[in-house]
């Protein structure tokens, strides 16, 4: 797909990530022109009427009775975007900004919501000119919609608020200036549209499952690494066992780690040592891997319905006839997002159980993975590292859904919290990313000491990755370097882009079709 149809074509995961990354580009056809054309004529409609209509001619939230004259219905837009951008803290990553004005464009394309073709125009111009607002991470409780982060991101439409431009932060109506456009008189109901709707939980929920997904696929392969270093069994992997318990999730694990390791030298050599079982974090990684994949799958189902819904207030479903009701509201993400947010903590304290047993000084390896522990302290300290992040990510485990504190002075009695899940998933993830650097860095060093044995074709290749930026070990040195450069080569998905080239060259199948509901599209 080269191009993207806004309010007509079903938008994905992958195809949200695509728009905002520049690899495709987005645009209106004719028929939603019409659409939203004909959604824009039924608000004028009602001002024209004198009809009563939330936020058409009302005030908000506690002030919806509260009826606004149809000459100040105009000032009312422009009072709302400025009343509600009360956001703070750092700014959000620009390409969750940028995500954020991607689904908004899909939601408001769909004709009703009562916005104008030129409004539109102007967002699908400014993601295609990349020129994103600055959002600061805080102020939503999700339930009005995202109100205080979409109020920050329309700012620019109006001349006011900041943006990135060309590598800086410039106030939004200089760029404005500069590029010739001017900023935009809101029309009646145009800003309730702009800023209701659940678009900053969206957007993180979109960036966390692209990274979640990315931790997962590389979990599993530094889970095996870190098998093969322990001289473990691939047996707990046989599909005949996860026949009996099938859970999709668990069964893709299993598979994965079955081909990872079945025809590995390391895993062919040690059929007959004695050692009954493994432990859990080794034996049982298909359960436990399986299980933070369900969590991200049910995430992944409900964003991308929400991804194609519309989610701002009121809505407007043909003339004289508008509906003032709750689709803003963030429950339906906001316990999903709790749910990935402790799968995703799970793989991080299963990674760190491995780390431990590493270390130990079992099954033929050295204590602290140096020969000449004592003089030195070998790998001991990065796993006080894992325990402390792996700690860490529990804390934030509580659900954020499971508080609500009323608003609006009543009027919002109960809201979901799902913005304050959204940015806990992706710091949890921030964490886990760390947590496995850890656990390669281990691994890689564990699986040297089964030399000459070699492991299979992939992992061999993610091995050989690794010691292309971090040697052997063979005396204490700033370990920190190291397991930052093994951070970046997961969290940007090198090592993983690095495994399926070497599965698809060997004719490996990681992926079996059977499973392709785990794959982002």
């Amino acid at each position: 797909m080269k191009n993207f149809r806004y309010g007509t074509d079903k938008l994905t995961i992958g195809t949200a990530m695509a728009l905002t990354h520049g690899r495709i580009q987005g645009s209106l056809t004719s028929r939603e022109r019409q659409k939203i054309d004909r959604s824009a004529s039924f608000v004028k409609d009602i001002v024209a009427h004198n009809e009563v209509a939330y936020g058409i001619n009302t005030g908000f939230g506690p002030l919806c009775d509260t009826i606004i004259t149809s000459e100040d219905t105009a000032n009312l837009q422009h009072n709302l975007l400025q009343s509600h951008a009360v956001g703070v803290g750092a700014p959000i990553p620009k390409s969750i900004a940028k995500t954020m004005m991607v689904i908004k464009t899909q939601a408001l394309a769909q004709g009703y919501s009562g916005i104008q073709l030129r409004t539109l125009e102007r967002i699908i111009w400014m993601i295609e000119q990349d020129i994103i607002p600055i959002v600061p991470k805080q102020g939503s409780v999700g339930a009005s919609g995202d109100l205080a982060p979409l109020s920050h991101l329309f700012l620019p439409l109006i001349g006011l608020g900041h943006v990135y431009y060309n590598g800086d932060i410039r106030p939004a109506r200089d760029v404005l200036q500069i590029r010739g456009m001017p900023p935009l008189q809101l029309a009646p109901k145009e800003g309730l549209a702009l800023i209701n709707g659940t678009q900053f939980i969206t957007a993180h929920a979109i960036h966390g499952l692209h990274r979640m997904h990315n931790a997962l696929e590389a979990a599993d392969l530094i889970g095996a690494m870190s098998l093969e270093g322990l001289m473990g069994s691939y047996k707990p992997f046989d599909a005949r066992l996860h026949q009996i318990r099938p859970f999709p999730g668990n069964q893709l694990v299993a598979h994965r780690l079955w081909q990872l390791l079945h025809k590995s030298e390391i895993a062919n050599s040690h059929p007959e040592c004695g050692r009954v079982q493994d432990p859990y974090s080794l034996r049982c990684m298909p359960q436990v891997h399986g299980a933070s994949r369900t969590a991200w799958l049910h995430l992944k189902e409900l964003t991308e319905i929400e991804l194609n819904s519309v989610t701002d207030n009121p809505i407007i479903l043909g003339a004289h006839d508008t509906i003032s009701g709750g689709n803003f509201h963030g429950q339906p993400l906001a316990i999903a997002l709790d749910y990935a947010t402790v799968g995703a903590a799970e793989l991080g304290n299963i990674a760190d159980r491995r780390c431990y047993l590493i270390i130990e000084g079992r099954y033929g390896l050295p204590k602290l993975l140096i020969q000449d522990a004592g003089l030195n302290s070998g790998f001991m300290i990065p796993q006080y590292t894992a325990a402390a992040l792996a700690s860490e990510n529990k804390t934030l485990c509580f659900p954020a859904s499971a508080d609500s504190i009323p608003t609006s002075l009543g009027q919002e009695d109960h809201v979901s919290m799902g913005a304050i899940g959204g940015r806990k998933l992706n710091k949890v993830i921030d964490n886990l990313e760390y947590i496995l650097a850890i656990e390669l860095l281990y691994a890689a060093q564990a699986m040297d000491f089964r030399r000459p044995l070699r492991s299979s074709e992939i992992l061999e290749s993610c091995h050989t990755l690794v010691r292309e930026y971090v040697t052997f070990s063979k005396r204490d040195r700033i370990l920190a370097d190291d397991i930052n450069v093994l951070h970046q080569l997961i969290s940007k998905g090198k090592f993983v882009q690095e495994a399926n080239r070497a599965a698809e060259e060997s004719g490996n199948q990681l992926h079996q079709k059977v499973y392709d509901m785990f794959n982002i599209r």
